[in-house]
C-alpha cells in the first residue's frame, strides 16, 4: 500500500506541469523552491544546467532535426545525451555541437542507433521513471532528491551527488524495478563527509522564517 501511494503521488507530480494553468503560480514557485533546497548543487549550478540543457537543443544540426529525437540531461554540468538517431554521423555530429557549449565538464552520449520511438514507448520510459523514483523513496535510505531518473527504451540511466552507500542503494532499486532492462550508472560519488557537508550547506541556506506575534495566555 505504501509503495503505491507513493507511486501515485509521483504519477500526479509528473502531471502537474500539463495542468500547471490549474493552480495558482506561487504554489508551483514553492515546489520548486523546495526542491531547490534539498538539491546538493548550488543554486547557481542548478540554473546553469537549465542553460545548457537549453542551449543544447539549439546545437542538432538541421539535417537530423527531422529523424533524430535528442534529450538533453545536465546534472552538475555533466551533460547526458539520449534518445535516437539515423545513424553514427548523427550521433557523432549532435555530441560534437554538444562538447562546444561553455561549463559543460562530460559529456554522456547514450543515443540510440535507429528509428524514433513511438509514443506508447515514450510513456512506459516515463512510468518506469515514476517507480524507481517511488521505490527509492520507499527504501528510506535515499532521498530521491539526490538521484535523476532518465529511462530511454527501457534502459534507465541514474545521475546526481551521492556518497557509496546511497549509490549502492539507487542502483539496486533501479536494476529491480519492473521494465528496467538495463541501468547505466552516471552518478557522482564523493565521500560521505563531502555529501554531509553539501547536505549542511543546503539545509543552511534556508531563509530564517518571520517572526511570529506573542501570545498570551488568559
Amino acid at each position: 500500500m505504501k509503495t503505491r501511494l507513493s507511486l501515485s503521488l509521483l504519477v500526479l507530480a509528473l502531471a502537474v506541469p500539463a495542468l500547471q494553468g490549474c493552480f495558482p503560480a506561487v504554489v508551483a514557485g514553492a515546489a520548486v523552491g523546495a526542491m531547490s533546497i534539498h538539491d546538493r548543487r548550488s543554486t547557481g549550478t542548478q540554473t546553469d544546467d537549465e542553460t545548457t540543457e537549453w542551449r543544447a537543443k539549439g546545437t542538432i544540426p538541421e539535417q537530423y532535426k527531422a529523424q533524430s529525437r535528442v534529450n538533453f540531461t545536465s546534472y552538475n554540468r555533466r551533460l547526458l545525451l539520449t534518445g535516437e538517431v539515423p545513424n553514427e554521423d548523427a550521433k557523432a555530429a549532435i555530441e560534437a555541437g554538444a562538447r562546444k557549449i561553455e561549463g559543460v565538464r562530460e559529456i554522456y552520449n547514450e543515443l540510440g542507433i535507429g528509428p524514433v520511438s513511438p509514443l506508447a514507448s515514450r510513456s512506459n520510459d516515463s512510468f518506469i521513471d515514476s517507480k524507481v523514483k517511488a521505490r527509492l523513496v520507499d527504501s528510506n535510505q535515499i532521498s530521491a532528491n539526490h538521484i535523476k531518473v532518465v529511462t530511454e527504451r527501457g534502459i534507465t540511466h541514474l545521475m546526481g551527488i551521492v556518497n557509496e552507500r546511497e549509490a549502492k542503494v539507487a542502483i539496486a532499486v533501479a536494476r529491480t524495478t519492473a521494465g528496467v532492462i538495463k541501468v547505466v550508472n552516471i552518478l557522482e560519488v564523493l565521500p560521505e563527509e563531502d555529501t554531509r557537508r553539501l547536505d549542511s550547506q543546503a539545509l543552511g541556506a534556508r531563509k530564517t522564517p518571520p517572526q511570529t506575534a506573542p501570545v498570551e495566555k488568559r
